[in-house]
């Protein structure tokens, strides 16, 4: 079950599955899915209702798939809607973060965990592993090395060895403060940053595309950049 609430400049969406630690299944990939792609606000704050952020695919679901490669295209859609929403995402762990749990937290903007967090990639153990859009995006947030190692030994990593690798931007006790944060600037800046930052195209074609982007926002914001002069 995912549940949204609309907090000012904040869309909570929650995954609320706590008896099964959140895991989910493909009604429940949709349903994040949509509630990510329909958001209005600034930033959208992902997290997980319990004591885990999320176990990733729900392996009773999975054990009884007909055709497992439309599971995985599932996950991977919804990963990519976090990854390509309008809003700024930015994912609050706390507690256990597995498997499809780490991949969807991978697509968001920012991976914000208290002290509490633990993520693992445990697939391996009982022959799987991260389908959800895991293998692109991990060597990206962590280097090659650090992802290496992080999928094929489906180790737990606690949330300073994941703030070491890069896994997590922060680790502070309440993740929605930084949400909150974000939320302070300026709706068209937050987006135009989260394009820029995320475009994936050659360096020249980036580079005039956040001149563009820049000289759009000052045309917006003049009378504001103004105001700060000598602040």
């Amino acid at each position: 079950m995912i549940r949204t609430r609309d907090d000012d400049a904040v869309r909570v969406v929650t995954i609320d599955r706590p008896a099964r630690r959140n895991a989910l299944r493909p009604e429940d990939l949709t349903a994040l899915r949509t509630a990510v792609a329909e958001a209005d606000a600034p930033v959208t704050y992902l997290r997980g209702a319990g004591e885990a952020f999320c176990a990733g695919a729900d392996l009773d679901v999975v054990a009884a798939l007909d055709d497992p490669a439309s599971f995985a295209r599932a996950g991977q859609r919804t990963a990519r809607a976090i990854a390509d929403a309008e809003t700024v995402v930015v994912c609050g762990i706390d507690g256990a973060a597995r498997g499809g749990g780490v991949e969807l937290a991978l697509a968001a903007d920012l991976r914000v965990a208290t002290p509490a967090a633990t993520f693992a990639e445990p697939g391996v153990e009982f022959g799987l592993f991260g389908a959800w859009g895991g293998t692109v995006r991990l060597p990206r947030v962590m280097g090659e090395g650090d992802a290496l190692d992080f999928a094929l030994s489906g180790r737990v990593l606690d949330a300073d060895e994941a703030l070491r690798t890069g896994l997590v931007s922060r680790v502070v006790d309440d993740p929605r403060s930084v949400a909150n944060a974000i939320g302070r600037g300026k709706p068209d800046a937050l987006r135009a940053i989260k394009r820029r930052v995320r475009d994936r195209r050659d360096d020249g074609t980036q580079e005039e595309a956040e001149a563009t982007a820049f000289a759009d926002l000052v045309a917006e914001h003049g009378d504001d950049i103004a105001a700060t002069r000598g602040v």
